[in-house]
């Protein structure tokens, strides 16, 4: 058990990734960089076309190309590891870089969050009082959620990263999974995380329900005020806005709640591949969503490809 000595403490660990098997790893190594290829292409893709087209520069896709940002930066935080592990005998990763990666992997996660509820809170305020819309949903205030987002999720992510350092972890530094979250480091450390826990069930319930809670309430009041339009193509307009952000939330949110919201005693190798879907899945899919399902990023898009051939 190398990497653990006598005192309680580890200077590395050991992340036994998707699958232990030897024949497993180059197909996987492959699958994983086709899909961070594609998500950081696709992604910079929003960005560039969000940016360049004078059409889509409203609060939903200043949003959108944040998020986009975030994407790149969420996977960026597990994939390029995870690809050297596959090709590795040692799947290592030091004390530090697995703090610094955990940090980082829930500041986007929580930031991804907040950005999804400020999506929704932009179509509900576009739906429900589109009089109110351009001072409502003004640069300023969007700028400023987008400061209250990031603020929340570093500091939260700083928390639990801060009460991860003062567990000990003793019998082994073999972590179940293909990056350092923290399940799986609790159910390692050999001292009492009952603190750790306490935390998890109340401020982290917190930060991570508050933002879903703006999202259902949010689109409950859409689904009232779209119910009331009389033409069928009237309803049909403003369930295509949201529909794409639906399926992200949907993705997103259902994939998180099934890994954290039961107890740490039922973690299984299950919730590695749950946890592929909001984190990789998830990002890659992005571009996809908003773009094959909405005719303003399509026309954005093709505006950038005409661009880049001219």
């Amino acid at each position: 058990m190398k990497g653990v000595n006598q005192t309680g403490s580890v200077s590395e660990f050991i992340l036994l990734g998707l699958s232990s098997r030897p024949e497993d790893q180059k197909p996987l190594f492959a699958l994983f960089l086709v899909m961070y290829v594609v998500t950081v292409v696709g992604n910079l893709l929003i960005i560039l076309a969000i940016r360049s087209d004078p059409q889509l520069q409203t609060p939903m896709y200043f949003f959108l190309s944040i998020l986009s940002f975030v994407d790149v930066c969420y996977t960026t935080t597990i994939i390029p590891k995870m690809l050297v592990n596959f090709l590795s005998k040692k799947k290592s990763i030091s004390y530090a870089e697995c703090m610094a990666q955990m940090y980082f992997f829930l500041a986007f996660a929580n930031t991804e969050s907040y950005l999804l509820a400020a999506m929704a809170l932009d179509r509900y305020v576009a739906i429900c009082d589109p009089f109110h819309y351009i001072t409502t949903m003004s640069p300023r205030r969007c700028v400023l959620l987008l400061a209250v987002s990031c603020s929340i999720s570093h500091l939260h992510s700083l928390l639990l990263v801060l009460l991860i350092t003062r567990l000990l972890f003793c019998n082994s530094n073999v972590i179940h999974h293909f990056l350092c979250d923290i399940n799986p480091l609790l159910k390692l450390s050999c001292s009492s995380t009952f603190v750790n826990e306490i935390v998890i069930n109340t401020e982290g319930l917190i930060t991570l329900v508050t933002p879903f809670i703006c999202i259902v309430i949010s689109y409950i009041r859409i689904l009232l005020a779209v119910l009331k339009i009389p033409s069928a193509a009237g309803k049909h307009k403003a369930f295509s806005t949201c529909g794409s952000h639906l399926t992200m939330v949907t993705l997103f949110y259902g994939s998180i709640i099934y890994v954290y919201f039961r107890p740490l005693s039922s973690y299984t190798v299950k919730d590695r591949v749950a946890t592929v879907i909001y984190t990789v899945l998830s990002s890659m899919l992005n571009p996809f969503i908003y773009s094959l399902r909405n005719k303003d990023m399509k026309g954005g898009l093709r505006k950038l490809m005409g661009m880049r051939r001219s």
